[in-house]
């Protein structure tokens, strides 16, 4: 029997603001427990929230990004649970009148568009953190999360596989960092997915009982869950069971999801409008105020690539996977007019020095000039490209230009025919067995003989020159 898998994220994404959304206390990670906290995001009596209009501004430039309709009018609610990490007793966030809505997201999977639709974009606060004592039955709560600015961003239950999803997180993740407005740390918990997971026969029309799981907190926690879930809930209805609307845990180390508790609907949070905060309104003024802003987006971006660079569609997608790469290939290309030859040194060369040294672009050793100036010296023969590998090599070791490591070493590629001449004659007379089988029809062997030469000279001939002489005296 088979079975449609129907799946809807919701995500949370800490937006990158100096201070928490309610309070003037830092959002920096990493501080001490509760040393980031004050009166107000610690719940205390007699004290009033202020809303931070940082946090607005860039949850309207993440609607506009994500093709949400910006309500005139927003409400802040009080969602309310008993939970040791929240002190006041409820959380302060949006229900009924969220301030985004009726987005969209294109995602690509394997060639083919999907639109995954997004329901609504809400502001609210984060909760603290509970730290478990690995020895003692005791567990101490860190509140210098509390009332950190968060950013929900749920999706319609548009997505039908694990790879689907994880491309949706990944654009997600991708427009977040280009918009400025969240670093996406999943390891930090500043970008977070809860995901809903349900299973129907093909071609029914009703969805199945969801089950909501937690803990995911990278993109192939999120696929290998989904994968489970998925697996979980059609091994229950192949036996005649019924799946429980609950919300699960996933546990990586095991590779499975377990039970955490009963889901909640929204009538057990018992949500109602916070009377401390009142609605909030944005004009089209603020609206158009922040689309000014906007960078190019990375579709955008990949589009221009494709269309002004003549690059193809994969490597289009790698260059714009990060703005910082993308400025860097721009900035490369401002110096450098060959938009191919320099996407394929960024993304093989660059990218794995990059990974093999645990480096992100920013850091990188070799800076958008070099690079240019390397690829300069290769395109206009005064190295050869073996050469240029051994010289971009010793540009992020030294951070010396390419220009004086070739100087330096020595190492001007030889294009004089009457120095590479006595050189292909002692490699043909060295070869009679090749070159027999060379004129013999054979001709795939011509890489053989230069691949000699180029080890005769230690990679100084040029190439060219070296394949026209070869071909001149081997016939």
């Amino acid at each position: 029997m088979e079975f449609t898998p129907v799946i809807g994220l919701e995500v949370h994404a800490q937006l990158k603001t100096l201070t928490k959304i309610f309070c003037g206390c830092s959002t920096a990670f990493g501080a001490p427990p509760n040393t980031h906290t004050c009166p107000v995001c610690l719940g205390m009596p007699g004290v009033l929230p202020v809303l931070n209009k940082k946090v607005v501004d860039y949850t309207i430039k993440m609607a506009l990004a994500t093709h949400c309709t910006v309500q005139p009018e927003s409400r802040f609610a009080r969602k309310n649970y008993f939970y040791p990490d929240l002190p006041k007793g409820y959380q302060i966030s949006q229900y009924e009148l969220p301030i985004a809505t009726d987005g969209h997201l294109d995602i690509d999977i394997d060639g083919q568009a999907l639109r995954i639709g997004i329901t609504r974009i809400h502001m609210e606060e984060d909760a603290g953190k509970l730290i478990h004592d690995p020895d003692r039955p005791i567990s101490r709560v860190d509140l210098n999360r509390t009332g950190v600015p968060l950013m929900e961003i749920v999706s319609e239950p548009d997505i039908r596989s694990p790879g689907a999803a994880g491309e949706y997180l990944r654009q997600l993740r991708t427009i977040l960092r280009y918009l400025g407005i969240s670093d996406g740390n999943m390891e930090e918990g500043s970008f977070r997915c809860d995901a809903n997971v349900s299973i129907m026969p093909a071609g029914a029309t009703a969805f199945g009982t969801r089950t909501e799981v937690k803990n995911l907190n990278s993109f192939k926690h999120v696929e290998k869950a989904i994968y489970y879930e998925i697996a979980r809930q059609k091994e229950i209805f192949l036996d005649g069971g019924q799946v429980v609307q609950e919300t699960r845990l996933w546990q990586p180390d095991q590779g499975r999801t377990v039970s955490m508790r009963g889901k909640e609907d929204a009538h057990d949070y018992r949500y109602f409008p916070d009377p401390d905060l009142l609605p909030l309104e944005v004009d089209t003024d603020w609206i158009e105020r922040m689309r000014s802003q906007m960078p190019e987006l990375p579709n955008d971006r990949k589009t221009r690539y494709m269309t002004d660079y003549g690059l193809p569609s994969a490597d289009a997608r790698v260059l714009t996977g990060s703005r910082e790469l993308a400025d860097y290939f721009e900035d490369c290309l401002a110096q450098f007019t060959q938009p191919k030859t320099v996407a394929n040194w960024i993304m093989g060369d660059l990218l794995g020095l990059l990974n093999a040294r645990g480096l992100d672009i920013d850091h990188s050793p070799v800076t958008p000039e070099s690079l240019a100036g390397l690829l300069k010296l290769l395109d206009t023969d005064v190295i050869s490209g073996k050469i240029a590998k051994t010289v971009f090599e010793a540009m992020a070791d030294t951070g010396k230009s390419a220009a004086t490591i070739v100087e330096e070493k020595g190492l001007v590629q030889v294009s004089d025919t009457s120095a590479i001449d006595p050189i292909v004659d002692t490699v043909i007379a060295g070869h009679p067995d090749e070159v027999e089988r060379y004129r013999g029809g054979q001709k795939k062997l011509m890489g053989f003989f230069v691949g000699q030469v180029m080890k005769e000279t230690k990679g100084k001939a040029n190439p060219k020159v070296v394949n026209k002489m070869l071909r001149k005296k081997l016939g």
